[in-house]
């Protein structure tokens, strides 16, 4: 969508902004079926919109997802519109320092900051079942059997093929050893919570020395543990 279209857009549903003033700049950040927008509506306020690709399910459900954390003390941006038909959410813009940013920093700053995270990611993690029940419909497929395979598949062609440059014939000898099948079924057994999934120091934001959540929409029950390895292995 052109950028004219979303000034046009941005101005029909906050009727109190004065188009003059709207000023729209492209960041570059997300995924291929995301594109993010910082606007300027006055000298004094900016909100980011988000324009999603519709084909794409789970970003349907972004804004579910954000009133849902929001609703139970987890912070998020704050949703100010959701267009829909046109794929098109306003989001709350909470500035551009990321965890990543302060990865220059010494511990003694950055130590806060992970806690921060950390607080915030327990939180999650600690919703009863019961509340959980009410958001089954709008999360996608849990960790099961088939997808731990699919993220031990990724890893082989991604890691070891691309990164590594390990020959295919190779990297698909290792991802079929039966052990990694098992590990997989193991891994499925195990009690779950509501994870995060894209929990790496580009999608916490920090504001006023406090950790926000952002590119939640993959959240889905699973282990624990992978959002403290996203975390820790950040692959950023």
């Amino acid at each position: 969508m052109r950028t004219d279209l979303l000034v046009r857009r941005t101005r029909m549903h906050f009727p109190r902004f004065d188009v003059a003033e709207i000023k729209i700049a492209p960041i570059n950040k997300g995924g291929s079926d995301r594109k993010f927008y910082r606007i300027h509506c006055s000298p004094d306020q900016t909100l980011i919109l988000v324009k999603y690709n519709l084909e794409r399910e789970e970003n349907r459900h972004y804004v579910q997802i954000a009133d849902f954390l929001d609703a139970h003390d987890i912070r998020v941006p704050k949703i100010y519109f959701h267009d829909p038909t046109e794929g098109l959410i306003w989001i709350e813009d909470l500035g551009e320092s990321d965890l990543y940013s302060y990865r220059h920093e010494s511990w003694l700053v950055r130590r806060a900051f992970y806690e921060s995270a950390l607080d915030q990611i327990a939180t999650l993690h600690a919703l009863s079942e019961s509340v959980c029940v009410e958001m089954k419909e709008h999360l996608p497929a849990e960790f099961n059997t088939e997808l731990y395979v699919w993220e031990q598949n990724y890893f082989f062609e991604n890691c070891l093929g691309r990164y590594f440059r390990m020959g295919e014939a190779k990297w698909r000898e290792l991802a079929e050893l039966p052990p990694l099948r098992k590990i997989a079924e193991r891994l499925a057994r195990l009690p779950r919570v509501l994870v995060h999934r894209d929990f790496q120091s580009q999608n916490i934001i920090i504001r006023n020395s406090l950790a926000y959540l952002i590119d939640f929409q993959g959240m889905r029950p699973g282990l624990p543990e992978y959002d403290l390895a996203s975390l820790l292995f950040d692959p950023y």
